[in-house]
């Protein structure tokens, strides 16, 4: 059986940085409330004369992921991009990558799992690598979620931003990489968070973004009562399932949604924040991009080495969840 090893990693995000104080200047809240609920102090948002679409994110992490690999486009066999803000309802956005990195021998298609989008990918990914089905798999999170925000809903508006992670997946025989891929769903709940005909234009503030003619709805405490206990449970279903324990978790990198939630689920887990890598100061919750935003930083900050093992973790629309257990296999530099 071939194993899935991450061999490189890519991230992408836009120039314009929109801060607690600017967020201020466009609905009622203060950057004091957004931090003290959110952790969030500033998120990237997108333009449209700045080459910042979703397809323009996704193709520039791949890229740099390809690049770390020293993989060219014509070896992917695979695309697949986790997304729920592609440019267009079809084709694609993987199909819209595939054409900007001159992909021709890659089948391409998006994967819509909310903000577990990411980890869905990877678990398609994985499962095509161990049957044998492919052997170079291009794995990206990509999303521009300011065109679904309304700007006049400070409970939504505050949280999210634009970004893109890729990562390469490998076959190999040597054991490692990828250990086990786990998702899960509950469409019960799928009216906690969803996408609602209707928006309203953007302040003028943010002259220039992108907006489509649908906005995000969320009901954020019920949403935290059902995300705390789910990832927590499916973490420990990964570690179960690999015989380890939280001692043998050298880093968890999670869904950069609200710090409280990741707090939450740390202390469910009963592993330290410490372990917890957070940038969702710098760029709020970028939905399916911000675990591979989030794996690429951490990386290249040397943080993670060959033969650590890492926690994925996320929760999102639908509902979703899911984790992926890894033993690293690149070390920095």
């Amino acid at each position: 059986m071939a194993f899935a090893h991450i061999t490189g990693t890519g991230s992408a995000l836009p120039q314009r940085i929109l801060d607690n104080a600017g967020l201020e200047m466009i609905v009622d809240t203060t950057d004091e409330w957004i931090t003290r609920r959110t952790g969030i102090k500033e998120r990237r948002i997108a333009m449209i004369d700045k080459n910042e679409s979703t397809t323009d994110l996704g193709a520039l992490a791949a890229r740099r992921a390809l690049e770390m690999a020293n993989v060219p486009a014509n070896e992917i066999d695979t695309i697949i991009t986790g997304t729920v803000s592609a440019d267009r309802i079809f084709p694609s956005a993987a199909c819209m990558i595939q054409r900007e990195l001159g992909a021709e021998n890659a089948a391409a298609f998006d994967v819509s799992a909310g903000c577990s989008g990411f980890i869905y990918a990877l678990e398609m990914a994985n499962n095509s690598i161990k049957a044998g089905m492919a052997k170079t798999v291009l794995v990206i999170g990509a999303e521009r979620l300011s065109s679904l925000v309304n700007w006049q809903d400070r409970g939504t508006c505050v949280l999210l931003g634009d970004g893109a992670g890729a990562v390469v997946l490998r076959a190999s025989d040597v054991h490692g990489g990828i250990l086990s891929t786990h998702i899960k769903s509950d469409g019960r709940l799928w009216d906690l968070l969803y996408s609602e005909k209707g928006n309203q234009p953007p302040p003028e503030s943010l002259n220039g973004l992108a907006t489509t003619p649908f906005h995000l709805r969320m009901e954020g405490n019920r949403l935290f009562k059902q995300a705390v206990p789910s990832m927590a449970h499916i973490a420990e279903l990964a570690l179960q399932k690999n015989g380890m324990t939280r001692e043998d978790i050298h880093l968890v990198i999670p869904h950069q949604a609200n710090i409280r939630i990741l707090q939450a689920v740390a202390e469910k887990l009963k592993i330290s924040m410490d372990k917890f890598f957070t940038n969702l100061d710098k760029y709020g919750n970028t939905s399916s991009a911000s675990i591979p935003i989030a794996m690429d930083e951490a990386f290249r900050s040397g943080l993670m080495k060959e033969g650590d093992h890492v926690l994925l973790v996320s929760f999102g629309a639908g509902l979703t969840w899911g984790a992926t257990l890894l033993r690293w296999s690149m070390s920095p530099g």
